[in-house]
């Protein structure tokens, strides 16, 4: 690649950073406008999921991120969903409008996240694991980045989270579409393969991959939907005075250095090693956060943060395995179809934590450990 091409991965960087800080927008402000905790949480999180699973699942049944130009999808994906969330100011009369705005704000997410690690795997095939390490950091760190804004502003009405989220998403788009040069591989014709998101899993080492990756998604989305609510509980159970909403920040964030540790560890280990031994951590997490609950704040801090840096740091690892293991014509299908199914498990796993952690509290997220196990006995088989 020539020596300009080095500002091209700060772009898309930046950009992913920017586009996918619409996610937990609604989760930032849902207790501004609306009463239950623990319900609307958990309803708000997994509407946008329902929003991204029906995008990305017609954008790979229409193989959108294989026909099309990449830049261009990303940008009018990332136009409509910032529309979207700053609609939320001027429809939000009722749970409808916000519920039916949150979803086409997850819809269009679908030509932000997996198109954003196709752009990355075009322009950058021999450090993949290192590009989607800073990459999916990126969207961790925009992820996190609503509770940031909140924890800020609490003297500041809800819509200063709304109007910032889509401002940065929609400049995300412009300079995708302005700076990252067009792959003249791209073809902008031809019919739908409706049959290529099935045909990728034919591959032994591809479904070991998706298999991880898909119990990795059964436990992250949960672990950052419960956050605000797990801070909370810690502050009545201990009597302190955490700001719930700069905690959850920083745990998320977290995980943007542990992708990006991972990332660099990748280029000598591999990303099989990188996504095994995340995996694992994170497992053990799930399993011993009962017992870490009781301790005192310092230690219960340290923990969740070691626990943030490690349930996404496998992610990138886990979409590098899946796109090195996926023909190059079906490249953008295949990260598109794993990454709609991995979060529609997101929804049941979030549905099931809600009410166990009502009643059971710390102890319902020894639930999402059933992930990670599952993950590491699939991902066992995949060979490097």
């Amino acid at each position: 690649m020539p020596q300009q091409s080095k500002l091209l991965l700060p772009i898309i960087i930046f950009s992913q950073f920017a586009g996918t800080s619409l996610w937990f927008a609604g989760n930032a402000i849902i207790d501004k406008v609306q009463s239950g905790a623990t319900e609307s949480h958990a309803n708000i999180t997994s509407v946008v999921q329902f929003g991204f699973i029906a995008g990305t699942l017609l954008f790979a049944l229409l193989t959108i991120a294989d026909r099309y130009s990449s830049k261009k999808v990303f940008f009018a994906s990332a136009t409509i969903a910032s529309i979207a969330n700053l609609l939320i100011i001027l429809l939000y009369q009722s749970d409808f409008s916000l519920f039916l705005l949150r979803f086409i704000t997850g819809f269009f997410l679908a030509g932000i996240y997996p198109v954003g690690m196709k752009i990355a795997a075009d322009l950058f095939p021999q450090k993949l694991g290192k590009a989607l390490g800073f990459l999916v950091g990126a969207l961790v760190l925009g992820t996190s980045f609503p509770h940031l804004v909140r924890s800020q502003s609490e003297g500041l009405s809800w819509e200063v989270v709304i109007i910032t989220t889509s401002v940065l998403a929609f400049a995300g788009g412009c300079l995708v579409l302005l700076l990252i040069p067009s792959n003249k591989k791209t073809s902008t014709a031809g019919k739908p393969d409706l049959l290529a998101a099935a045909m990728v899993f034919k591959s032994k080492n591809f479904r070991a991959a998706a298999f991880g990756y898909f119990g990795h998604m059964w436990e992250l989305y949960a672990f950052w939907a419960i956050l605000p609510l797990l801070f909370a509980y810690y502050n009545s159970r201990q009597n302190q005075n955490f700001n719930i909403y700069w905690w959850s920040f920083l745990v998320i964030a977290a995980g943007a250095l542990g992708c990006i540790a991972g990332g660099f560890v990748s280029q000598k280990w591999g990303s099989k090693a990188v996504a095994f031994c995340s995996l694992l951590i994170s497992g053990l997490c799930c399993l011993l956060l009962p017992f870490v609950v009781q301790l005192a704040p310092i230690l219960f801090l340290l923990f969740l943060l070691i626990w943030g840096a490690a349930v996404v740091s496998d992610s990138p690892q886990f979409s590098a395995l899946v796109a090195r293991n996926a023909a190059n014509e079906h490249k953008g299908t295949a990260l598109t179809i794993v990454t709609s199914i991995g979060f529609a498990i997101t929804i049941i796993s979030i549905q099931v934590l809600k009410p166990l952690f009502e009643t059971y509290h710390e102890k319902s997220l020894w639930i999402l450990a059933i992930g990670p196990l599952a993950g590491l006995f699939f991902f066992r088989s995949l060979k490097a």
